[in-house]
């Protein structure tokens, strides 16, 4: 961004349009939130008589907020940490995203574009990383597509839990069904109807696969709007929960008994002129060169991928045989034990499935690594290897995913070609902040260690 750019960006053409409004509509408060490395939500709270002038030059946030641990530890960041003296970046509203918030009456949200304090956009930015992924894609003519899918559980207290909290609706064999029998008291009916009003385009909802875990659909759209809506999602997801007196969780597998929650993304491109890029009815399969092209661009950098789309060091534990997570590194068509699969819709609706994500990714960090595979893929002309045929979980078919924390994280320092496209600022924070997370892991005593040696060893 030149400083032409930056001073247009800090002009923030509308903002005095968009005050009257709020002001109409009488809404006294705008919730500014922005993304961190984890995806949560940052925010803060601004007066809608007083929003143009706080706004005006950015809204500023210590910049360490990229390097705060889920447990608010201060991690050490090359740029911008505790040795450069916890500095700032500044927060501008993208008006376009500014939404009333149905359960807040007089409350607005709007997602903020994070940017250093000379107005560049700042690189540690999920919000920058996918924006800048999504040029390479602009330099090829062609505009992504995105629907994503998300899966979380709700959970209710219970003070003899050692957790505090068990499965709302506990009942085994609710898969995919609606109404009281999976929900017993309508919460999840009360959250679609929310989210009807937030402009995330959310189309449907059913309990999921395992005891207290739900599902709800979002719409397709273009990448940056997607996961725009996949954040806000989430956000809404947790806040209405709390409403509930109840907790909603995206943790990949908080259960040993039960199965994980994923966060599945289809993907299909547009070039210049509205028209989809991965339908060809003579092709393989009825798809594009282009689609089989990033297909095998996901394919080649899918252990670099998994440090996105796993991000946690629960994440693994999802995988396994008959999970309906995958496991290994392949394709098929509509083949759910597939990584990638390819839903049977040609036409417009031609597309791919990543089903290797869980529901803890951040939306902009997993759209981003998908993109940056699939035009590695494209950019290159790869060509994948065979569709897999039947059974998924048969590790002499294709190789495996990687299968721990540690693992994702090498493979994704190593794939210097994927990660260049993402930034080496925000790599170097990515990195630092989740071998952090590895750190604390492996120093803290657990359950199961007190539950397996202490009265035997």
């Amino acid at each position: 961004m030149d400083q032409q750019d930056r001073s247009a960006h800090r002009q923030q053409p509308g903002l005095d349009a968009a005050v009257a409004a709020l002001a109409e509509r009488g809404v006294d408060v705008v919730r500014l939130g922005y993304p961190d490395l984890m995806g949560s939500e940052r925010a803060r709270d601004l007066v809608v008589s007083r929003f143009a002038r706080t706004v005006g030059d950015g809204v500023a946030f210590c910049r360490t907020i990229y390097g705060t641990s889920p447990q608010g530890d201060v991690i050490a960041l090359e740029h911008g940490g505790l040795a450069d003296g916890l500095p700032d970046v500044v927060a501008f509203p993208d008006l376009a995203t500014l939404v009333d918030l149905p359960w807040e009456p007089g409350v607005a949200h709007c997602i903020a574009d994070v940017c250093d304090p000379d107005g560049a956009p700042a690189q540690e930015s999920p919000r920058t990383v996918l924006r800048t992924v999504l040029g390479r894609f602009a330099e090829l003519g062609m505009r992504p597509v995105v629907g994503p899918e998300l899966e979380f559980y709700l959970l209710e207290p219970d003070a003899a839990s050692p957790q505090g909290w068990r499965r709302y609706g506990e009942a085994p064999g609710n898969v995919y069904v609606a109404g009281r029998k999976g929900d017993p008291e309508g919460v999840l009916l009360r959250m679609l109807r929310s989210l009807a009003g937030l402009g995330v385009d959310a189309v449907a909802a059913n309990h999921e696969f395992c005891s207290g875990q739900f599902e709800i659909n979002l719409w397709h759209s273009e990448a940056l709007d997607a996961a725009d809506r996949a954040f806000r999602f989430k956000s809404a997801v947790k806040e209405l929960a709390r409403l509930e007196g109840k907790l909603a969780t995206f943790m990949a597998k908080p259960f040993n008994d039960e199965g994980g929650s994923g966060f599945h993304l289809h993907f299909s491109t547009l070039d210049d002129e509205d028209r989809p890029l991965f339908d060809d009815p003579s092709g393989p399969g009825g798809l594009s060169k282009t689609a089989l092209s990033a297909i095998a661009g996901i394919l080649a950098h899918a252990p670099a991928l998994s440090a996105l789309a796993n991000p946690t060091v629960n994440s693994a534990k999802r995988f396994g045989p008959d999970t309906l997570a995958p496991w290994l590194i392949d394709w098929g068509l509509d083949n759910r034990s597939a990584m990638v699969r390819i839903p049977p819709e040609r036409g417009r609706a031609a597309r791919l499935e990543l089903r290797l994500g869980d529901a803890t990714a951040n939306p902009y960090l997993l759209i981003a690594g998908v993109l940056a595979a699939a035009y590695l893929g494209i950019r290159d002309g790869l060509t994948p290897p065979d569709p897999l045929e039947g059974y998924g979980y048969d590790a002499s078919k294709a190789p495996m995913i990687p299968q721990d924390l540690p693992a994702a994280l090498a493979a994704f320092e190593a794939d210097t070609e994927f990660t260049a496209l993402l930034g080496e600022r925000f790599v170097a924070a990515f990195l630092a902040f989740k071998r952090d997370e590895l750190g604390r892991f492996a120093r803290w005593v657990t359950d199961w260690e007190f539950r397996e040696y202490a009265y035997h060893l």
